[in-house]
């Protein structure tokens, strides 16, 4: 299975796997997510470590279980050769109805079929109140005109 781009990346196809990266996540299907990983890919996110598609579906749908109208915004920190940085921030509420915005940066290593074959991820979040929201468009992909992470300053 192949999954262009494929590396070596250039800034814009890095870019170009970055959103495809990120209009899966906003899908928020894990089945659909899992694809994008080789079979026997290995994630640290934060402090979970998991091995394999079956149990990064797992991880992500614990994740969007408990992480209500999860909006996602990535963008592209570094590339070299099969290796790309991203950077990210997303919105979310809980249960209660507590608003969160979570931050992080990622590693990515890509095989030559453009799957990704490592991915580390480091997180932070915090509590906002609804009305610093900043991600306010309708559940799913983000529009193309909708304001990046750069526009934010986050």
């Amino acid at each position: 299975m192949s999954r262009p781009p494929l590396p070596p990346f250039t800034i814009a196809s890095a870019a170009e796997k970055v959103r495809l990266a990120e209009d899966g996540w906003n899908s928020r299907d894990p089945a659909r997510v899992a694809l994008a990983y080789t079979p026997d890919c290995s994630w640290r996110n934060r402090a979970e470590f998991v091995t394999g598609r079956s149990a990064i579906e797992a991880l992500l749908t614990r994740k969007w279980a408990r992480e209500l109208d999860y909006r996602l915004i990535k963008e592209v920190w570094a590339h070299d050769g099969n290796r790309i940085a991203v950077r990210f921030a997303y919105e979310y509420h809980d249960d209660s109805g507590q608003w969160f915005r979570a931050y992080g940066n990622e590693n990515w290593e890509f095989d030559a079929d453009g799957l990704m074959r490592r991915r580390i991820a480091s997180i932070n979040e915090h509590p906002i109140a609804a009305t610093d929201r900043c991600f306010h468009w309708p559940l799913g992909r983000r529009p193309d005109d909708h304001p990046g992470l750069s526009d934010f300053g986050f």
